[in-house]
Order: structure tokens, then C-alpha cells, then sequence
């Protein structure tokens, strides 16, 4: 084993014995976690135990301003950076509503998944520069490694752009660029495609990334061989080691439970990292793993008698003890002493923990109890309200669910009666409401005064000579403020760069504003999204392009399960306000078609969902969510930037209200609601009903979430009394949420006299060709027939049959 005399780094007895503690608390806090979890007061639990030493290794090098981004075995090195107590870890598994209890996720993550409180409670930022700072975890298999890249590439841009580096503006979130961000992934997890292409990007790039892996042999019950080329992790990546004159990345190979030789690698990487940005691996082996995967499996089941043994004398914690006490670090009895004071440490936090958490509960449940007392006595001979309290009585450890439950069950037996009880039930339930709407439904957007919905309109200004120009053109203007505007805006992706992506709206911008900002990517759709929200949850304002809408599959899951929910799974903790450009709409082909609205719409709440009909509208959109802390996602027309429109006189001001639909074209008849490219499609119809006699009142609705929030398009229902949803989304997708929201949400089905009608593309992707387009989605002739059925219907005789 390495000793202290052979290294560098020179440790301390208190350092030593300090560290010992930690892993010591950690090991028990697993060891207890799991029997909370078989005693029923969790639902589930996951732990770090067996990997102590690492985490207390890296703990070591991480300063002020650095970023985590990781998976859910660091507890060790949460409690060793002292931005997790014990107390807040089982709040957590015990799912604690409370924020101040659960920081990382006011019990709305299940336990393990950690983070820092990145905002103050209004939602402005914090001075981040001088907190430890990690990213809000998810539970997905390396769904932290795209959003590993962008903490990293923050510290990049921080440091490379001129405007930026030491500026007022950026003070809050780097010095100089200094800051290292920490990922850490299992080794099963190293197998997955996020992995890989985070590693390259980071490769690419050249970032201050250390990414650990944690090797303990095992993907649950999976080896390694199944898992991995050559049966490791870091010989299969030995192509992205970095050479003399080459980009690249340091690889390392350390043992888990060699604390003096974890520590020598940590320091080497993490110096390399902060100093020259040279992103590097650390592939921790010889990892083990006490107790399993988890709760629900026992590790006994596929691990041999041997490799059992093996574990339990190579256990890292086991390791640390006999090195100290050969060091003359510690002593025995020392040792003995620590594990004493940390078992019973742990049991303290985590009975003040489970205490506070029935408190929590205890509010509610005596409030149900006395209520269901006071009705029993208030009617004596309902059998079924008196077996209904004694119910609730006898609950152990009740939860909020146990006390609503049976007061609605009360509340039924007592629809005829007329007492003041239950009145006092009917408002309290009223009341409880509002309070779990707040623990459980708060936050999926931002609550702060800069929420996408509180910037206030502004409308395009014209004159009588304001040009028609090409839609490319209104991009490229207002993308040119944009940059001049504000230094913190960066745009990067597919051909973004040189030729000024592939519609030419950032023409030029990159010999304007330097590469570091309008930046050319390779062909990585996940990891040019996890730059974006790495960046933003460090300050910046990133705008991400996804070539082409169809694309976006390919970043899905971090959309989904990353950014989507970083609000709401941290209540107001964390924000990322990513801009996510791409283009879609009609184009002719399988791949190509750009509609896929409603499989994003039903995976993307938390993030703006922008449909802009042209391009002035679209740089409105832009001018909005950057004055925003919100994500958005806007889709422009992708055959919209060779049509003409008027340049507004004040480009750089417009925004775009989101929430608001606009009537486009006012009429009586029917009102069709549509949006983006079928737009157009809608009014040149209108124009052919409108010979015959029929006049619609066509609706852009703008923005699919949010939607309509003052309720435009029943009002436009109130005077047409007839509906028609129109898109080109396949059949049930975005118009059935349109219809949704319209007849159910704004309740206007008692407004119609005449049934609602769908109009959307056939149920497949478009066929190649002008025909193809033509017989796969709607067009002009399908809203005609359309919009003159519904008049047939109401009068045939003016509108008799055609077909």
C-alpha cells in the first residue's frame, strides 16, 4: 500500500481522523437507511456504502464555485463538503416536504439524489462562487453526464470570453474560469451512449471535468464482461488519453480502498483540471459494495462465496482503519472510540430526522381526528363515520393521505346532512389543497418576478418605408442585438459557426462576437443540450440549436428527465434557462416532416413550448425568455426564411407575450385554432370559404405551453359557436390537447351548436415529394371541406353537398 513518506500530499492526524468519522457516519447511515426502508418507514433506498474512501478523496480538492454532477452513491462526499448533514439524508428518504428539512428536493426526489440551493427564495442567484455547489441529481443511468459537459464548458466561456472574464456581470458564478466540475457514474453506467458522448465532447472541447467512475465489478447482477470492451472501463477508453500535441483526456486508475494513493490522484487530476482545463478520468476499481445494489435485491443472489470474502476484507473503510493505525495516524482504541461516537450520532440524526417528519404529519392527522370525532358526536347513529374515526385512529404513523382520504369518505356519509362540522371539513379540505398543491405541485415553472409569464409585451413598431426583407433576415438582426446586448449569451451547435447554421441566422455573428461565443458542434444532440444546462445553471444564457425538430429525439431524455423538471425537483432551487432553437413544420420527407408536437408536449412540461408563424414572432420569443429564468423551446418555420416580412423599427425590443394567442383573421362563422406553419395553410382557406360565403376566425395560439391563460379562444367560440383544431400533427396528437384544453379546460362545449372537429396529418410521416407533403398532411382543400361540412350541416340548403 502507498504510504504517507512517498506522496506529495502530507496528511495530519486530525485530517486522518476527521476523515475516518465521515466514512464511519456514511457507512452507518447506509447500514440504518436500509432497515428504515424493511421497517416500512421508506419506500425505497439506495446507498454509497463501499465507497467512502474515494468520495473523501475527491472531497479533498473541491473548492468554493465547483460544481457536482452526479449519481446517487455520493452521500460520503456530500457530507464531506458539509452541504449534507445526516439528519437532511434520512429527511430525504423518509420524503420530508419541507425544504428546509430536504434541501436537495423538498421530498420530492426519492433518497439520494442531492443538490445545492443554487437561488434564494425569491429566485435570484446566489453568489455561487462562494458555495460548493452540485447540480440537482436524476435517476437516470448517465443522465448526469451531458450536464456534467456544461458545468465544465461554463468555466470555458468564463474564463475564454473577454467580455466576461472578471466582469461585473459574471462575478456571481466564476473567477476567472477556476472552477472544476465533478461527475461521478457507476461502471455499468459507462456502457451507455450519454457517457460516451459526454467523454468526447469533453475531449473535444477541452474542459475542467473530472469524471470518477465507480467500479465495483457489477451492474446490479450484471459483470463486467457483459457490460464493457476488454472487461474495463478505462482500456476501452485508452484512445481518448491525451498525448503530446493532441486533445484528450488524463485516464487514471486507482483502487478504492488505497486512501493515500486516492488522495496523490485527486490532487494530480483536479491541479491538471483548474490550472490547463484538461478534462481527465479516474477509474476507481476494486470497489465493493456491503449491502447490494439496493433494498429490493440481496447481492448474495449472484456474487460468489469468494468474491463475497473478497469484499469484506478489501472493504474500503476496513482498508483506512489498518493503514492509520500502521501510519500512526490512529490508534485502535482511537478508532474504536470514532465508531462508537458515529453509530450514535446516526441514531440521533436520524430519530430527530423521523420525529420531525411525523411532526410534519401530525398537524393534519389531529386536525382529521378531532374533525371525525366532533361529527361522530354530532351524528350518533352513523355507524359508518364512527368505524370511519376509529379507522384513522388506529393508523400507524400516519401520512396526509390517511387524513383527506377518510374525511372525504366522511364528507360522503354526511351529502344529506346539515351541521356545522361539516362545513369546517369542506373548508379545511379547501385549505390542504392549496398546501399539498404547494408541497407537490409547486415550481414546475419559475415563481420568481422574472417568470416567462411576468415579462410584459411589446409589439413590432413599423413605418411606411420599414422593408420587406427575408425571414433569415429578421433572425440575423435580431440575434445581432441579441449578442451586442448582453455578453452572456452563447450559441452553439450543428454549423452554427462558419456558415451561420444552415437558414443563415447567425450569418456573420461568429466574426462579429468571436468563436467562443456562436460556436460550430460535432453531430451530439444530448451533449450540445447538457451544455446548455450546465452553462445556464452557472448563469449564462445559452442558446442550443437542434438542427431540425426530428432531431430532438436524440436529446430527449435529458430534455425529459433533466431539464424539463430541474424547477420542480429542487422547489425552486435550481434553474436552467436554456433556449432550445431548431425548426420544423412542413418539409417534405420521413425524417424531415417536423411535427412530432404532441410525443414533446406530454414530455416536456417545465419547459415553454414556442410556436412562432414567422420569424418576427420568433425573435420576440427570443427577447422574452431572455428576459426570463425559464427553458423554452422555440420552433421556427423551417419554410419561413425565404418569405417575406416587414422589418420592425424596434427588433431589438419586440417580445412576444407567451400564453396569448393572437386572432389573425377575425370572422363569424367558425373559429379554426391552429399555430406555426399551418398558419398559412388555415388563411389561404379562409380566403377560398370566404368566396362562398363562409367566414372564420382564425387563432395563431402562439405558445402550446403555456396556453391561452386568459382564455381568448372561448371568447372566439362565445360568437362562432363552432371549432375546427388544426395541425399537422399525427391524428390524436396536438389536437386532441388543443380540445383538451379548449373544451374541457375553458369549458366551452356548452358554447357549441355544432360538434368539435380535428383536422391533423395522416397516421404516419410524410411521404417524400410535393405530393407526399400534400397527401400526408392537411392542406388548404381538407379545411375547406372541413369548415363547409359543419355549414352543410347547419344549412344545406345555402351549403349543399360538393363531394
Amino acid at each position: 500500500m502507498t504510504t504517507k513518506q512517498n506522496l506529495d500530499y502530507k496528511f495530519s492526524k486530525e485530517e486522518v481522523l476527521e476523515d475516518l468519522r465521515i466514512a464511519i457516519e456514511s457507512r452507518h447511515a447506509s447500514l440504518i437507511g436500509r432497515k428504515e426502508v424493511f421497517m416500512g418507514k421508506a419506500k425505497f433506498g439506495i446507498f454509497g456504502d463501499g465507497k467512502e474512501v474515494p468520495q473523501l478523496a475527491m472531497a479533498k480538492f473541491f473548492q468554493n464555485g465547483d460544481f457536482r454532477s452526479g449519481y446517487y452513491r455520493d452521500q460520503t462526499f456530500m457530507f464531506a463538503i458539509g452541504e449534507l448533514s445526516i439528519q437532511e439524508f434520512y429527511a430525504q428518504l423518509y420524503a420530508h416536504t419541507d425544504v428546509e428539512a430536504d434541501p436537495s428536493s423538498a421530498g420530492r426526489c426519492m433518497n439520494a439524489h442531492f443538490s445545492t440551493r443554487s437561488l434564494n427564495p425569491d429566485g435570484s442567484w446566489k453568489d455561487l462562487t462562494k458555495q460548493k455547489n452540485s447540480s440537482s441529481d436524476i435517476s437516470c443511468t448517465a443522465g448526469q453526464m451531458p450536464r456534467l459537459v456544461g458545468l465544465a464548458y461554463a468555466s470555458k466561456l468564463y474564463r475564454e470570453n473577454k467580455d466576461l472574464n472578471g466582469a461585473e456581470i459574471a462575478k456571481n458564478f466564476s473567477v476567472n474560469g477556476n472552477e472544476v466540475a465533478f461527475g461521478t457514474i457507476g461502471n455499468a453506467s459507462s456502457a451507455e451512449g450519454m457517457f460516451f458522448e459526454a467523454i468526447n465532447a469533453a475531449g473535444v472541447l477541452n474542459i475542467p471535468m473530472i469524471t470518477s467512475i465507480w467500479d465495483d465489478g457489477y451492474g446490479i447482477s450484471v459483470p463486467n464482461e457483459y457490460q464493457m470492451t476488454k472487461n474495463n472501463v478505462s482500456a476501452a477508453l485508452s484512445g481518448f488519453q491525451k498525448e503530446k500535441d493532441t486533445n484528450g483526456l488524463e485516464i487514471f486508475t486507482v483502487k478504492a480502498w488505497d486512501y493515500p494513493a486516492l488522495v496523490d490522484t485527486y490532487k494530480k487530476a483536479v491541479d491538471l483540471a483548474r490550472k490547463n482545463h484538461t478534462p481527465a478520468i479516474i477509474h476507481v476499481i476494486e470497489v465493493t459494495q456491503p449491502q447490494g445494489h439496493s433494498t429490493s435485491g440481496s447481492h448474495e443472489r449472484y456474487k460468489s462465496e469468494d468474491r463475497l470474502k473478497w469484499e469484506d476484507e478489501f472493504d474500503c473503510i476496513k482498508k483506512m482503519k489498518e493503514w492509520a493505525i500502521d501510519e500512526g495516524f490512529a490508534t485502535q482504541d482511537e478508532i474504536d472510540a470514532i465508531e462508537k461516537s458515529a453509530l450514535n450520532k446516526v441514531k440521533e440524526e436520524r430519530k430527530a430526522a423521523w420525529d420531525a417528519f411525523k411532526a410534519s404529519m401530525k398537524v393534519d392527522y389531529e386536525v382529521a381526528v378531532d374533525l371525525l370525532k366532533r361529527a361522530t358526536s354530532s351524528l350518533p347513529q352513523n355507524n359508518d363515520i364512527l368505524r370511519l374515526s376509529k379507522e384513522l385512529q388506529k393508523t400507524i404513523n400516519p401520512i396526509r393521505k390517511d387524513a383527506i382520504s377518510i374525511v372525504k369518505k366522511a364528507l360522503r356519509e354526511m351529502r344529506f346532512e346539515n351541521i356545522p362540522v361539516k362545513a369546517e371539513m369542506q373548508a379545511w379540505l379547501k385549505k390542504v389543497k392549496e398546501e399539498n398543491y404547494d408541497r407537490y405541485s409547486s415550481y414546475l415553472y419559475s415563481e420568481s418576478d422574472e417568470a416567462a409569464l411576468k415579462i410584459p409585451p411589446v409589439a413590432p413598431e413599423y413605418s411606411p418605408d420599414s422593408p420587406m426583407v427575408d425571414g433569415r433576415e429578421i433572425m440575423q438582426a435580431a440575434f445581432d442585438k441579441i449578442f451586442e446586448k448582453d455578453p452572456r449569451v452563447f450559441a452553439i451547435g450543428e454549423d452554427v459557426g462558419k456558415i451561420g447554421d444552415v437558414n443563415q441566422g447567425f450569418a456573420g455573428l461568429q466574426d462579429k462576437y468571436s468563436e467562443i461565443r456562436v460556436t460550430d458542434t460535432g453531430i451530439r444532440e444530448t451533449t450540445i443540450l447538457g451544455q446548455g444546462i450546465g452553462a445556464a445553471l452557472r448563469g449564462l444564457k445559452p442558446i442550443i440549436e437542434i438542427q431540425y425538430l426530428d432531431y430532438i429525439y436524440y436529446a430527449m431524455s435529458t430534455l425529459s428527465d433533466d431539464l424539463a423538471c430541474l424547477q420542480y425537483r429542487t422547489k425552486g432551487g435550481q434553474k436552467a434557462p436554456v433556449i432550445i432553437r431548431t425548426r420544423g413544420h412542413r418539409l417534405e420527407g420521413v425524417w424531415h416532416s417536423g411535427s412530432p408536437i404532441a410525443a414533446l408536449l406530454n414530455s416536456l412540461r417545465g419547459i415553454n413550448f414556442l410556436v412562432p408563424r414567422n420569424m418576427t414572432r420568433a425573435a420576440g420569443f427570443y427577447n422574452t425568455m431572455l428576459k426570463s429564468d425559464e427553458p423554452a423551446l422555440i420552433i421556427e418555420c423551417l419554410n419561413g426564411y425565404r418569405l417575406k416580412e416587414k422589418m420592425p423599427n424596434n427588433l431589438d425590443d419586440v417580445c412576444t407575450p407567451l400564453g396569448v394567442p393572437e386572432v389573425i383573421r377575425e370572422g363569424s362563422d367558425i373559429t379554426i385554432v391552429t399555430y406555426g406553419s399551418m398558419c398559412r395553410i388555415v388563411m389561404e382557406a379562409a380566403d377560398q370559404l370566404a368566396k362562398i360565403g363562409i367566414n372564420v376566425e382564425v387563432i395563431d395560439v402562439q405558445t402550446l405551453l403555456p396556453f391561452d391563460v386568459n382564455h381568448m379562444i372561448k371568447e372566439s367560440i362565445r360568437k362562432t359557436n363552432r371549432v375546427i383544431f388544426a395541425d399537422e400533427d399525427m391524428p390524436g396528437g396536438t389536437t386532441g390537447y388543443l380540445m383538451q384544453k379548449v373544451i374541457d379546460e375553458q369549458q366551452s362545449f356548452d358554447l357549441l351548436d355544432s360538434s368539435p372537429v380535428c383536422i391533423a396529418a395522416r397516421p404516419h410521416r410524410p411521404a417524400y415529394s410535393t405530393d407526399g407533403d400534400y397527401f400526408s398532411k392537411p392542406n388548404a382543400e381538407d379545411i375547406f371541406e372541413a369548415a363547409y361540412n359543419i355549414m352543410n350541416e347547419v344549412d344545406p340548403v345555402i351549403f349543399p353537398e360538393i363531394y
